[in-house]
């Protein structure tokens, strides 16, 4: 069984939450995130949408992660990937000057925060793979 099993449950499916009401909320109301950030909303409203279906559908997957921690290391890869992925975007638009500074605030709650619980999870999940069980001990010493 993996190490902090209730921990590692808890965080995704707070993740997963967390992932689909952002998701669902971007969708109904596009332009709460150039309220937010000053931006402009004219012509991007369709990019927060889509972004807003693609967080929800994270979430969806996180819930799997969180039912079932010992066999969700390849969607937290995918999930810690875009918690470090993302902020890059973020930064190279805000270099090219086409999003305003104030968008890396969305970058806190949505990747930031995450990245050490799932990196954690991951290191859990990779120490339970690379420990040889009781079994497999003696499989090894009595064949």
């Amino acid at each position: 069984m993996i190490r902090r099993r209730s921990l590692h449950r808890a965080t995704f499916a707070a993740a997963a939450i967390y992932n689909v009401c952002w998701g669902i909320y971007c969708v109904i109301d596009p332009q709460w995130l150039f309220r937010l950030t000053g931006g402009a909303a004219a012509d991007r409203a369709e990019v927060v949408s889509a972004l807003g279906l693609v967080i929800g559908l994270y979430g969806v997957l996180y819930f799997e992660v969180a039912r079932d921690p010992e066999r969700g290391a390849m969607i937290a890869c995918v999930g810690l990937a875009g918690k470090v992925l993302g902020p890059l975007g973020v930064a190279y638009t805000v270099i090219q000057g086409t999003w305003p500074a104030s968008t890396f605030v969305v970058c806190a709650s949505n990747d930031f925060i995450w990245i050490a619980p799932f990196a954690l999870y991951l290191y859990d999940v990779a120490h339970v793979r690379t420990t040889p069980t009781r079994r497999g001990d003696d499989a090894l010493t009595t064949g």
